[in-house]
């Protein structure tokens, strides 16, 4: 039996990187690539060391925990007791839910990998068995992203519909602050990008914009008002077009612009949406003005945690 120690390598780093990552998506933490790839880099490493008289101690429970508090280590760093430790249970607990879903891919495909010393190996008396190389090179892109969509599933019915919310929307160095509602019936995404895009009252982006563009917003016709823009207005390059239908309505278009970034402020945490299109509606969204913005409930589950309070 040949076993190939690069394939090895490369298949526990992916792996690593993947519950690392998943670990990230669902504490919301903000945690820079390079870190993500420490830690995989680290938790990889002990595929090599099994290869080396001291395999004994990544073998051993005790040597498996305390990679894994390296890895974590590496990965988020330690702010404070509380907070390593929320990560490092987590880390446990998303490598029991990925590992069942593993088996189950394995199985299902029939793979000669094995499990040796808690890593995920695979062998071959030749070239390389093709159902194997389809479990390395397709399962794990493909259990990444069905795990992923299934947080952000859980995610967004977590969010309290209908729920207040404070807006920050920042445009070429400037900023306005608005009322926001989260509205479980926004489902407006730009259809090439797959952008979130949050729709705001024209009138209150007038400190932004200015008033000669508000008046072509608010004829009502969108693909007239995007030719009609002197090309000496400064947003010009981020405007966009993004198809909508409204009830009883036929498709028509909503003029967006991409903004610098968007904060929300809920009860709990101040939360960056890096991702995300701000579309102008040149009528008022509430009749009594409680809010000027509806939020896209996905801008409340794809973010990045600036400050929790």
């Amino acid at each position: 039996m040949e076993i190939y120690l690069d394939v090895i390598w490369l298949l526990n780093f992916c792996f690593d990187l993947l519950l690392l990552s998943l670990t990230g998506k669902i504490l919301k933490r903000n945690v820079k690539k390079f870190r993500l790839v420490l830690g995989a880099l680290i938790g990889s490493g002990i595929v090599l060391i099994m290869f080396t008289p001291f395999s004994w101690f990544v073998s051993h429970p005790a040597g498996k925990l305390a990679f894994s508090l390296l890895i974590v280590f590496a990965a988020f760093g330690f702010k404070r007791f509380r907070y390593f430790l929320q990560n490092w249970l987590t880390f446990f607990f998303v490598t029991f839910l990925l590992g069942g879903g593993i088996i189950g891919a394995h199985s299902l495909l029939q793979s000669d990998g094995q499990l040796e010393n808690g890593a995920l190996m695979t062998a071959s008396s030749g070239f390389g068995d093709p159902i194997s190389w389809i479990f390395v090179i397709i399962g794990f892109p493909i259990l990444w992203i069905f795990s992923k969509k299934r947080i952000e599933d859980i995610e967004i019915r977590k969010i309290q519909f209908e729920e207040h919310v404070n807006v920050q929307v920042m445009i070429g160095g400037q900023e306005v602050f608005l009322k926001g509602l989260v509205d479980s019936g926004n489902q407006l995404y730009d259809p090439l990008t797959k952008t979130p895009v949050m729709i705001v009252y024209a009138e209150c982006l007038k400190p932004i914009v200015g008033e000669a563009f508000l008046e072509l917003v608010k004829t009502g016709d969108s693909v007239h008002a995007l030719e009609q823009i002197d090309e000496t207005f400064p947003f010009i390059d981020r405007l966009r077009l993004v198809p909508y239908r409204g009830v009883g309505q036929q498709n028509q278009f909503l003029l967006s612009i991409k903004p610098d970034d968007v904060l929300v402020y809920t009860k709990e945490e101040i939360i960056s949406v890096e991702k995300c299109f701000v579309g102008i509606s040149p009528s008022g969204l509430s009749s009594d003005d409680d809010f000027q913005a509806i939020v896209h409930p996905k801008m409340l589950s794809e973010k990045g945690i600036k400050h929790v309070s």
